[in-house]
């Protein structure tokens, strides 16, 4: 199986410029100036607009949503979701961990999210 498709929170403009999107800019396939979907290893969702403000948690929602019907449709990958809109966007986990509750079994998430998403799921240590 090819390496786990690092999904990341981005900005509307695409801006990978900092923190987990510029990572997957520079080493996971991410494109610059695309916002939001699959590009290399990498699914961007945006948390932030184009000038690096928050967007309001109904549209992340729908992002995710969106997000979590691509990741259903192709079973045979994994995503790594990182913490994704809890560096720059200045969201909590408790913000957006929820809203990943039902994601398909081809999701893992950082163990920060396990208190929100329980035992159900596969887990991983950011940095490893």
């Amino acid at each position: 199986m090819a390496k786990a498709v690092f999904t990341f929170g981005s900005n509307e403009g695409g801006m990978h410029g900092a923190g987990a999107a510029l990572f997957a800019y520079q080493k996971r396939g991410a494109r610059y100036g695309m916002s939001y979907g699959h590009s290399g290893d990498s699914f961007a969702i945006p948390t932030c607009n184009e000038m690096i403000g928050k967007l309001e948690l109904p549209i992340i929602n729908a992002y995710i949503a969106g997000f979590l019907a691509y990741a259903t449709g192709k079973r045979k990958l994994k995503f790594m979701v990182t913490r994704l809109g809890c560096g720059i966007a200045g969201f909590t986990d408790a913000d957006i961990a929820p809203m990943f509750i039902g994601a398909p079994k081809n999701c893992m998430f950082d163990e920060k999210w396990k208190p929100f998403l329980g035992d159900s799921y596969e887990y991983f240590v950011e940095g490893q």
